[in-house]
């Protein structure tokens, strides 16, 4: 098969190269899936260029790159139920603590990582549900139901969080957004009440009046640092924040004491590390949200699998309106 793989960290150009492996066999308890698409995400990027915090080198001799995709399954090992064969499927976790991820033609790992698309739903969709589906969906909801709640969302549009605008109102909350006013309409037209400057000095007071001068219930921050006193200025009592993100700000300073006399519920969301139970509940809000046409995940660019290290660039500059993936058979 062909596939797209790293040995060393570096710049993309310099080190993803356009390879032929020997196809893989699914193992008692995996499936094969043939990729149609694979997913180019910021922590994929972060990880080819070596820039995560204490990691010194990859992990492996030879990585095939990304944790999501989506094709369809075309064999099972022993213990994997042969009515899967011929299923469409969205992949979470290809690359995680896996050497060989889903910029290839195929892909081996355990049946549980490789979940059925609802009828209907892309491929191309499939390919985006993995990290930034799961992530917008497990901030939005990992505290529970938000219907008639207020949630505020940092970043609504970047890809993350322009996912979990769509979802809170699924959900039934009152949707506050912050973006850049170039973004404003967009962002409402995913579905939010009130959007606001991110960069506004007077950003709490501003999300105060827009939620009628109540604080919010919830808040979903992509920029957890440069946020952290806006958040705790405008989180209601017993409201809980879900970061996923602090890069401008790595090391943030913690207003630990006004958040405490709110009994302020932290959670620093790493979707990589659900818990089984908290996977399933992701995975099955995803899919009904598709089934009821309640999410649109915009794909900004398709490109082919030899273009990877053009892929990871565009991935690098930010600035996005939609995923970026590659083409895994062209």
């Amino acid at each position: 098969m062909k596939a797209v793989t790293y040995d060393r960290f570096g710049p993309a150009a310099e080190v993803l190269t356009l390879d032929t492996l020997d196809d893989p066999q699914p193992a008692p308890g995996e499936v094969l899936v043939a990729l149609a698409y694979s997913g180019v995400n910021p922590s994929d990027v972060k990880a080819r260029a070596g820039a995560r915090p204490g990691v010194t080198r990859p992990p492996f001799p030879r990585i095939v790159p990304h944790s999501d995709g989506a094709g369809e399954i075309v064999a099972v090992g022993d213990g994997v139920d042969a009515g899967r064969v011929g299923e469409r499927v969205w992949i979470w976790n290809g690359q995680w603590k896996r050497a060989f991820g889903t910029a290839a033609g195929l892909i081996a790992l355990p049946a549980a990582q490789a979940v059925a698309l609802p009828p209907g739903t892309s491929l191309q969709t499939g390919a985006v549900l993995g990290i930034p589906g799961q992530t917008a969906c497990h901030t939005v909801f990992s505290g529970g139901p938000v219907e008639d709640a207020t949630v505020l969302i940092h970043g609504g549009a970047g890809t993350v969080g322009y996912l979990a605008v769509q979802l809170a109102r699924w959900g039934g909350a009152r949707v506050i957004a912050t973006a850049r006013p170039t973004a404003f309409d967009r962002v409402r037209e995913a579905g939010a009440d009130a959007v606001l400057d991110y960069a506004a000095p007077d950003l709490a007071e501003r999300v105060l009046a827009a939620n009628d001068g109540r604080p919010v219930d919830r808040i979903v921050d992509v920029e957890f640092g440069r946020n952290a006193a806006v958040n705790a200025a405008v989180i209601a009592e017993c409201g809980r924040i879900n970061a996923y993100g602090s890069a401008a700000v790595m090391e943030p300073v913690l207003p630990f004491y006004p958040l405490m006399f709110k009994a302020v519920t932290l959670e620093m969301a790493l979707i990589y590390l659900l818990t089984p139970e908290q996977r399933e509940y992701t995975c099955n809000r995803l899919r009904a949200a598709l089934e009821q046409g309640a999410l649109d995940c915009p794909v900004q660019q398709v490109l082919p699998l030899a273009d990877c290290a053009r892929a990871h660039d565009i991935v690098a500059q930010g600035g996005r309106r939609g995923a970026v993936l590659l083409d895994t058979q062209s």
